[in-house]
């Protein structure tokens, strides 16, 4: 008794005194006695205590009635599925209307199970300590594991664990005022109305902070950055109701890297005059339906909830959309609020190939009708549709606002459209902006991951923004040799503060007033501000302007009660060009059709489209939030880089391209050369791209590799000479693992001197790599057949989705072979890579040259 009280006293939760000493529980004991005597004080000690007497039979009656309820809810079930069999058989239906409701419920059952599982793992993962998620997960560990500048944050964690009580009420306001109206607009949209939250429970279980990085180099001094690697899978119970009907959300799970963004910093307390929140890209949502809306919770019918749920977080706090909080009432909304992008990315999704077949017809699988979306952060763009063909070349043009380079991604999915409303899935692939930002421009063909095969080709053009407006002459000509008309010139930031004084749209009341700004086929809209004459709406836009010199912003102030307009604004933007650096800042503007004192007081700036010639010209350039990420470290680095001439062979000629590239016929980066140039260097640990890897001139150890090292042939720079140690050729690959993206780089770059036994019959070589031990067909990936030629040339990359626990356990097994065969493809020669090798398992990545070898060697 006494080391329990000792226990309990040291762990802080009862003081001493109330517990009682050894000798006080003897006497108890024996006072008490005989099991008789306990039943006696009970019953005594309930006389004493007849409220609580009381509780306990309406817990019991309660859970009686719930029983109740059960069986009464499990008899009616089987009565109804009785009764539609019996229906279907009185009614003469074919046995199909029985067997498909089947199927479908089969299949719904295994999908929820499914998702149940994988949400209860993650909410175990979100209770439990960073000791047990390291014992339990070893293939999936926290980023402080990897990168020593992540640091832990359990402190931090026991500090949510307190406040999250409170920053409950916070949680629900936001959800009841900002996304609440949204959802309703949303499902509006499909005819779906009657939408609002009854109750929002969001349970004990805060979120949990996996690891904190703050930014240090090159930021600015009057800002603090840094990143956390957020995951919450709570116990909430939120409650709504739809069109009549009455469900819920449990087991929402959120997962994505926030960035948080103090500034400016102050003199006075709290010494931070405000935040940004927002996450860098869209997160990893999911959550399951209760209630009636539960029939929603199978694959195609609840995809409509889950995506209009995903775009609102995304409207809200998904870049480019922050979540700003004043934090000091000295600190001005437009050092907050009004956006700050760092430059422009121009896409062109041109085409794709030997994309899976998808649609059935009546001698089998046939072709697909292959759309893309491609994301960056919320902004998303969709190609058109090529029907009835597994190599579409769609040659679609779009461009995206970046406010941050620097760990973004640029996502692209490819579907199979069908009339039926199905839309399969053909694969994905991502890319780092920052790899972009760094080479001005990237011409490359990428692997698509979640399918057998396929391949999408992207160009990315990175523009910063420049002040100078003769800068603007360069960016209309490149734009009139492109011949897009989509294309733009310079960004507009539009910041509306508030308006003053406006009219009265009806008698004896105040108008209910939002603003709609308009700059050529864009429109974006402020909130709605209730009952006043005088609204504050604190927002800021973007737009991408065609032409300065030609285009207008316009603007509407709106009444949301009766429609009635109550003041415009046409503001033509060449204004601008002729004021001091391209901007105005907090000038009211007159508005028409209006009262003489009625004001909108706004901000403007104006920012010409720049072609990045040179990378760290543009990086050392930045005084924004990106400047943090590459100042000196990456002139260094990449100084450092050009000193290497086996590094920086392939990647000349791209330099001196870049340096003419206003003109459009410049000569483009081969896809060697532009994946050359992503792997130039990364910025940060915490960032390693599958296409920013660092060339090593130490290759990996096969394991068939002699004592003398006579096997592997050492690299070179682009060609080689010798046929290998075995007479068969050398391959050329490069491979890089990405700690963070869990991501395995291989590209496969050309074979050289494969023997020509016969010289009429000249090989047709290809290359198939497959992950050991294994050798499924999951893991096999294959190049293109290049036609009678000994030193085919292929410059494909693929990835393989791994761990770094699988990584050092894995093998890389490379063959070459030949199509001409008359049984087969009979094989050239192999090359087996330990992935273990400390160069691929760290932020680094190998290309060197590979002697092929005897199939025979490796059975």
């Amino acid at each position: 008794m006494s080391d329990t009280t000792s226990g309990i006293s040291d762990a802080g939760e009862l003081p001493s005194s109330s517990i009682p000493s050894s000798g006080e529980g003897d006497s108890l004991l024996g006072e008490t006695g005989t099991a008789n005597d306990v039943v006696e004080m009970t019953g005594a000690s309930k006389e004493q205590n007849p409220e609580k007497v009381e509780v306990e039979n309406a817990q019991q009656l309660q859970s009686s009635g719930d029983n109740v309820g059960s069986l009464l809810y499990s008899f009616a079930k089987k009565v109804v599925t009785v009764g539609i069999i019996y229906f279907v058989g009185y009614m003469g239906w074919s046995v199909a209307w029985l067997i498909t409701p089947v199927l479908l419920s089969v299949a719904r059952e295994q999908w929820r199970s499914k998702n149940e599982t994988r949400r209860n793992v993650a909410k175990a993962s979100a209770l439990a300590s960073d000791k047990e998620v390291i014992l339990a997960r070893l293939g999936d560990l926290p980023a402080w594991v990897f990168f020593p500048d992540i640091e832990r944050c359990e402190w931090l964690n026991k500090i949510l664990k307190q406040v999250w009580p409170n920053a409950n009420f916070f949680a629900k306001n936001l959800i009841k005022e900002s996304i609440e109206p949204n959802i309703q607009q949303a499902l509006a949209g499909y005819k779906l109305n009657g939408f609002k939250f009854d109750r929002m429970i969001l349970g004990t279980i805060p979120p949990r902070i996996g690891g904190v990085k703050v930014y240090e180099k090159n930021v600015s001094r009057n800002e603090i950055i840094m990143d956390l690697d957020l995951f919450y899978a709570g116990d909430c119970d939120i409650n709504f109701s739809l069109s009549g009907l009455r469900g819920g959300i449990k087991d929402f799970q959120i997962h994505g890297t926030v960035r948080v963004i103090m500034k400016p910093l102050i003199s006075q307390m709290p010494l931070v005059g405000g935040l940004q929140i927002f996450f860098l890209n869209n997160p990893n949502i999911d959550f399951n339906l209760v209630g009636v809306v539960d029939l929603l919770d199978m694959p195609g019918l609840s995809d409509i909830l889950r995506k209009i749920i995903v775009e609102q977080v995304a409207a809200i706090m998904v870049l480019p959309n922050k979540l700003p909080i004043i934090l000091n009432d000295g600190v001005p909304a437009l050092s907050l609020k009004m956006p700050e992008p760092e430059g422009v990315l121009r896409i062109h999704v041109v085409e794709a190939k030997d994309l899976m077949k998808k649609d059935i017809s009546v001698l089998g699988k046939g072709k697909s009708d292959p759309y893309a979306i491609v994301s960056v952060g919320a902004q998303q763009f969709r190609t058109q549709t090529i029907d009835n063909t597994v190599n579409p070349k769609w040659d679609y043009w779009c461009e995206a606002c970046v406010d941050v380079s620097h760990q973004t991604l640029i996502g692209i999915k490819l579907f199979d459209w069908d009339r039926t409303g199905d839309h399969d899935p053909l694969g994905r692939a991502t890319v780092e902006i920052s790899s972009v930002t760094k080479n001005g421009e990237i011409d490359t063909w990428l692997t698509l991951e979640q399918a057998k095969h396929g391949l999408v080709h992207l160009r990315l053009t990175w523009f910063t923004l420049s002040a100078d407006k003769n800068d603007l002459k360069a960016a209309l000509e490149e734009t009139q040799l492109l011949r897009v008309t989509s294309m733009s010139t310079a960004l507009l930031t539009v910041f509306i503060d508030s308006a003053k004084n406006l009219p009265q749209a009806r008698q004896q009341s105040q108008p209910d007033p939002y603003l709609v700004l308009s700059v050529g086929k864009k429109t974006e809209q402020t909130s709605v501000q209730m009952r006043t004459d005088a609204p504050v709406w604190e927002q800021g836009f973007t737009f991408l302007v065609g032409n300065p010199d030609n285009d207008t912003l316009q603007l509407k102030i709106i009444d949301q009660k009766t429609s009635n307009t109550l003041g415009t604004l046409t503001y033509i933007l060449s204004g601008l060009m002729e004021k001091n650096n391209l901007e105005l800042m907090s000038q009211p503007f007159q508005l028409q059709k209006s009262g003489p004192e009625t004001r909108v007081i706004m901000s403007l700036s104006l920012r010409v489209l720049k072609r990045s010639r040179d990378s760290v010209e543009a990086a050392s350039d930045k005084t924004s939030v990106s400047e943090g990420y590459g100042g000196d470290s990456t002139l260094s680095r990449t100084s450092s880089i050009k000193a290497a001439p086996s590094a920086v062979a392939d990647s000349t000629t791209s330099e001196q391209a870049v340096a003419s590239s206003i003109k459009r016929q410049e000569s483009r980066k081969s896809t060697a050369s532009g994946i050359t140039d992503q792997m130039s260097i990364p910025e940060e640990p915490f960032v390693v791209s599958t296409l920013n890897t660092v060339m090593m001139a130490t290759p990996p150890r096969s394991p068939n590799l002699s004592e003398n090292g006579s096997e592997l042939l050492r690299r070179t720079p682009s060609t080689t000479s010798s046929a290998g140690s075995a007479g068969l050729g050398r391959i050329q690959l490069t491979i890089a693992f990405s700690v963070q993206r869990q991501r395995l780089l291989v590209i496969v770059h050309k074979i050289s001197n494969i023997p020509q036994k016969d010289p009429s019959n000249i090989p047709d070589p290809y290359v198939k790599l497959y992950l050991l031990p294994g050798r499924s067909k999951e893991s096999k990936r294959k190049t293109n057949v290049v036609k009678d030629n000994c030193d085919p040339v292929f410059d494909t990359t693929f990835e393989y989705i791994i761990s770094n626990a699988e990584l050092v356990n894995s093998e890389l097994e490379v063959t070459v072979c030949t199509q001409k065969g008359f049984f087969g493809s009979p094989v050239i020669g192999m090359q087996k890579l330990v992935l273990s090798d400390p160069d691929i398992a760290t932020a680094q990545g190998v290309k060197a040259w590979y002697d092929l070898l005897p199939e025979s060697k490796f059975e």
